[in-house]
């Protein structure tokens, strides 16, 4: 069973960013115990002149370490899915405005799952319903996006092809010579 709080920011939120940035930083050397961890960090509070009651407590850091390692542990899975889905859908070009469009909905989703593994509460289903149709939708736009510039390419290319076999001919050149420049412009050869 969970136990709900009224979302009081716990020791480590209050400490400043440099201090909890160091905190990060330890917690991600796997050589570290939890120990040394806790009395690091305990010494930078008593370096920098912190109170003594900001220091950490051994289950309050333990209950920290816990909450960072179910993040990651779900950051590292979501980046497993992209990859896979990456590989099997190769790397199709999109347009710089998609690329960052993506990048944006990627972030906002990543800050709201953030968020709800934060907050003890099981996700809303509206809300996962909210973030799959946004991510569908600018998916459907890059889409959409590199098919437009399929055809923009195309397009060009058939009047590159067109203008070069006018200009073939014109200079003496065969019939067959000018079809098989023609091709290549196409990318038909």
């Amino acid at each position: 069973m969970t136990k709900t709080t009224r979302g009081r920011p716990s020791k480590i939120d209050l400490l400043p960013q440099y201090i909890r940035d160091e905190l990060h930083k330890l917690l991600r050397d796997r050589g570290l115990t939890q120990q040394d961890i806790r009395a690091a960090v305990n010494e930078l509070i008593d370096e920098h002149g912190l109170s003594a009651d900001m220091k950490l407590s051994r289950t309050g850091l333990n209950r920290y370490a816990t909450r960072m390692e179910e993040m990651g542990a779900k950051i590292r899975q979501s980046r497993e899915v992209a990859e896979a889905w990456t590989a099997k859908l190769g790397d199709a070009p999109t347009s710089d405005v998609g690329k960052l469009l993506q990048e944006i909905v990627r972030t906002l989703a990543f800050e709201t799952s953030m968020h709800m593994s934060e907050s003890d509460k099981a996700a809303e289903p509206k809300a996962l319903a909210q973030m799959a149709l946004a991510i569908q939708r600018v998916e459907q736009a890059a889409m959409a996006s590199h098919k437009r510039e399929r055809e923009i390419r195309e397009a060009f290319a058939a009047e590159v092809a067109e203008s070069t076999e006018h200009a073939v001919r014109s200079a003496g050149m065969s019939a067959e010579t000018a079809q098989s420049i023609k091709q290549m412009i196409l990318g038909i050869a």
